[in-house]
């Protein structure tokens, strides 16, 4: 009996610590639209973007044309002369893709300037959100911009402000 009794307030003093456990929630697209230097990194980004996306298009460009202009030169040109215009259109053809592949892949230049930019960002929000998940004892902080399997949630649980006036953008 006193056995079944202890594993009976183990149990109960086990559920009690699990229900302990604190959550809280932030909205980066909220704090971010709050960060000034987000908006100052986002724009930025859209800048050289926009700058490099006009060079990928003029280069191809350039090889449509070249290539239109091949099809309708094409019955005066002798085999040698089309071999050498479809090279041409060719090589212009992988310059634009390469240096699509250059400023938009993986490991681009836009992928690399857009990490300069936002890691340091990402960082201090992470900083401030790991701070007062320890001074408030949070279990679980989750981002609600990107929890799509969150329903409703609680404005009390929410710590937004706080991240911001933790990182010094009061609202």
């Amino acid at each position: 009996m006193k056995k079944a009794l202890f594993t009976l307030m183990l149990l109960f003093a086990a559920g009690m610590a699990a229900n302990a456990q604190r959550f809280a929630l932030i909205d980066m697209e909220y704090i971010l639209k709050n960060i000034p230097a987000y908006e100052r990194a986002n724009e930025q980004l859209n800048q050289s973007s926009a700058k490099w996306q006009a060079e990928v298009e003029k280069i191809a460009d350039e090889a449509q044309t070249m290539y239109k202009n091949y099809q309708s030169e094409s019955v005066f040109l002798s085999e040698e002369q089309k071999t050498q215009k479809e090279e041409e259109i060719i090589a212009k053809e992988k310059e634009a893709a390469e240096l699509r592949r250059q400023y938009f892949g993986p490991e681009g230049e836009l992928f690399k300037q857009r990490e300069s930019l936002m890691r340091p960002i990402q960082d201090d929000i992470y900083n401030a959100v790991k701070e007062i998940a320890e001074q408030k004892g949070y279990a679980v902080v989750t981002d609600r911009a990107s929890a799509a399997s969150i329903i409703f949630a609680s404005p009390s649980i929410d710590i937004s402000d706080e991240v911001l006036a933790k990182m010094g953008y009061a609202n």
